[in-house]
């Protein structure tokens, strides 16, 4: 578990640099050749005057085969060189991001490989070119009666009466449809033609530290996190910030665009009445008011109007009123293609917006220009006084603009700034997130990820789980690297730690049963007939746990915790026979009544002694079993045992499984008062018993057991073990 110095930290990040700047290279070369396949195949729709785009295909492969960062390079910049002869492609620029990302999207989930999920792929990127590219196209221009799509869109309204609306959408997603088809088709044959070494050599992921295999990947990606993750709050903050931006910066510009707008035009209605004023004899008004287009000069100063309004295509309404006070005298009124104007001598009734302008237009007096919305629409008018020789004020030359085509150029611009906002905002979360991914989460996600699957179970699981956190090179060149390397320093140190207490406790373990057989031996020892039983009983356990293990019997008490604590502890069953007189414990013949209450009390006694024990040393697993072990291994199933008379599962597993051994070895062992049974004759005193003085699935496996039993048993009768060997 070496660490990693200086000098290897710096030698490897000049490897890792060398790495990055060929892989940069190889970035600017996938871009250029799809942005010339873009352009090329624009070239080629436009000069075979095609309803298609092709435009498209050179970010499709490049998202095929590099990923989405290299297609959303391409497709911005693509979009940004089509602006030079295309104006109004400018507009679509977040289209082909977003072109870009879902191709991406599908190259993640193989979609590629197989021509079906290709279909998947192209109704997806159609679902963005021409379903948002048509709502655009619709905010932007209304109905088209140019473009790719303007004839179809036609035959459809024509042929289905469908709403302009839909018609226009149905043929800008059909026909974009088609496009990415062919696109898809292209780029499938493409990828499927190219070897699997060329499409990795292609492939720009961005990691900064060592790949993942595929499958470590996906689990890394699918990190749970307790409220967000950490991706969430970056695409989040993200969006948050620049989107705050961009409504202040929008709405402002807006605002701006549309006060300007509003201050052109006051300029243009008023140059127009202005030249209207100027054409009009201010000493012929009451005759033309009187005789209308037969006053001498009438027609001709008519004309002249007509040509100032068609001058001036903005300007709706051009007409000249005499303001009295029984309303407007019509001196000209111009027809329009919805509206003809009114005879001259009509009086035309004061609109209620005029209410605070009519002193002064009574009076003669120059006023600004004022936007109403009454009779006649919203309006944004000009006035101008015209003048007799005498500077008499005898009628007023005004000029309408319509505020209705002025807000919707208002709005063509702001969706045109949306659209422009929308471009440069999704390559920002398109990069920034593909950044976000490769420095921060997945770095992050890996170590989080290692940690967690981190092996402590043998020194071998802890040396491999090391060595991979190591093998994570991590080089982000920042905070995160220097994260990754405390991390690693850390793990190291910590398993080191680990190892060495591991080793001490495994001798204190291998003490600590060392001490329980030199106890257990110690009693033993007082009783001159019991021999190995000690050791018998234990291997007994081993025998009788395995099995009901293997058959599936109280699967969720025996655990590996719980076999190991009653096979070391079982030596102490009997350690209560410490207190036991050796005048009743050595007898040679039966004990009467009174000396097998005696000999009753070592189960109480090794209770008692075990228990001393646990209080000074309260987390000893084992010292609970030894307890139980010493105190309820003479209870009987049925209850008539003793010292508390308790019954079947009241009775602790680890004593029920004692009981077996322990008579079993009784049984075959000699004693000072009878001679051993055989083996056929004990197995069958278990077999009796089993129901009533035994558990009846402990004497079950017990009996299946059989030649393993005869094993211990031979082992111990004609050559003992020694203690090491348990």
């Amino acid at each position: 578990m070496g660490k990693m110095d200086m000098g290897e930290r710096e030698k490897e990040g000049l490897k890792n640099a060398r790495t990055g700047r060929a892989k940069v290279l190889r970035l600017i070369g996938i871009c250029a050749i799809g942005v010339a396949i873009n352009l090329g195949g624009d070239a080629l729709a436009s000069g075979l005057n095609l309803v298609l785009y092709l435009d498209t295909i050179g970010t499709v492969l490049v998202a095929s085969l590099g990923g989405y960062l290299p297609a959303v390079l391409v497709g911005l910049v693509t979009n940004i060189l089509k602006n030079i002869y295309d104006p109004t492609s400018i507009y679509y620029g977040f289209l082909n991001v977003l072109i870009a990302v879902g191709a991406g999207f599908a190259a993640r989930r193989k979609w590629f490989e197989k021509w079906y999920k290709s279909l998947g792929t192209a109704v997806l990127l159609s679902l963005i070119g021409g379903g948002i590219g048509g709502l655009l196209t619709w905010f932007l221009y209304g109905f088209a009666t140019h473009g790719i799509s303007a004839e179809f869109a036609a035959a459809i309204g024509q042929v289905t009466n469908m709403s302009a609306f839909w018609a226009q959408l149905s043929a800008d997603y059909t026909v974009d449809l088609a496009d990415k088809l062919i696109t898809v088709a292209i780029v499938f044959a493409i990828y499927k033609a190219l070897p699997e070494k060329d499409i990795a050599l292609f492939r720009f992921d961005g990691w900064q530290q060592k790949p993942l295999d595929e499958e470590t990947e996906k689990k890394v990606r699918k990190t749970e996190s307790r409220v967000m993750s950490l991706k969430t709050k970056i695409l989040i903050l993200l969006i948050v910030a620049p989107l705050c931006v961009a409504i202040m910066s929008t709405t402002i510009s807006y605002i701006l665009y549309r006060d300007s707008s509003i201050e052109e035009n006051k300029k243009l209605a008023r140059g127009a009445a202005n030249l209207v004023a100027g054409v009009v004899d201010a000493d012929k008004v009451d005759e033309y008011l009187e005789k209308g287009e037969a006053a001498e000069g009438y027609i001709a100063t008519e004309k002249w109007l007509y040509s100032i309004r068609e001058a001036a295509p903005d300007v709706e309404y051009v007409y000249v009123y005499k303001i009295e006070n029984d309303g407007c005298h019509v001196v000209f009124d111009l027809d329009t293609d919805d509206l003809p104007g009114e005879e001259p001598g009509t009086v035309v009734p004061f609109d209620e917006s005029f209410g605070p302008y009519l002193s002064d237009l009574l009076a003669g007096k120059e006023i600004e220009p004022i936007i109403t919305n009454d009779t006649f629409g919203w309006l944004l008018t000009a006035y101008q006084p015209i003048y007799d020789e005498n500077g008499v004020c005898r009628c007023y030359a005004a000029a309408d603009v319509s505020m209705e085509k002025l807000i919707a150029d208002g709005h063509t611009f702001f969706v045109k700034l949306i659209s422009l906002f929308l471009g440069f905002f999704t390559v920002i979360i398109a990069v920034g997130m593909w950044m976000a991914e490769y420095n921060i989460v997945m770095p992050i996600n890996s170590m989080a990820f290692m940690a967690g699957a981190f092996a402590y179970n043998s020194d071998k699981a802890r040396i491999d789980n090391v060595k991979l956190i190591r093998e994570l090179d991590i080089h982000t060149g920042d905070e995160i690297e220097n994260l990754y390397h405390a991390f690693s320093q850390t793990t190291e140190e910590s398993m080191q730690f680990v190892a060495d207490i591991q080793e001490r406790t495994e001798t204190i373990s291998k003490m600590q049963n060392g001490l329980i057989m030199v106890l257990a031996d110690m009693v033993e020892s007082r009783d001159k007939c019991t021999g190995d039983h000690v050791r018998k009983t234990a291997a007994y356990t081993r025998i009788i746990m395995d099995a009901l293990k293997k058959k599936g019997y109280y699967k969720e008490q025996l655990t590996d915790k719980f076999i190991y604590d009653v096979y070391h502890s079982a030596p102490l069953h009997d350690v209560g026979k410490i207190q036991v007189p050796d005048a009743i414990l050595n007898k040679p013949g039966r004990l009467n009544e009174e000396e097998f209450e005696e000999m009753k009390r070592h189960t109480t006694a090794g209770s008692d002694i075990i228990r001393q024990a646990i209080e000074n040393v309260p987390e000893s697993g084992y010292l609970n079993e030894a307890k139980n072990l010493a105190e309820f291994h003479h209870e009987k199933w049925d209850g008539s045992g003793y010292p508390h008379g308790i019954a079947g599962e009241e009775i602790p597993l680890s004593a029920r499984i004692m009981a077996v051994a322990d008579v079993f070895d009784a049984l075959v062992s000699e004693r000072s008062y009878k001679k051993p049974f055989t083996f056929e004759e004990a197995m069958n005193i278990i077999k009796e018993g089993a129901g009533s003085h035994f558990d009846p699935k402990i004497a079950e496996v017990f009996l299946d057991s059989a030649d393993e039993v005869r094993t211990v048993a031979e082992k111990f009768g004609d050559n003992p073990v020694r203690k090491e060997e348990l």
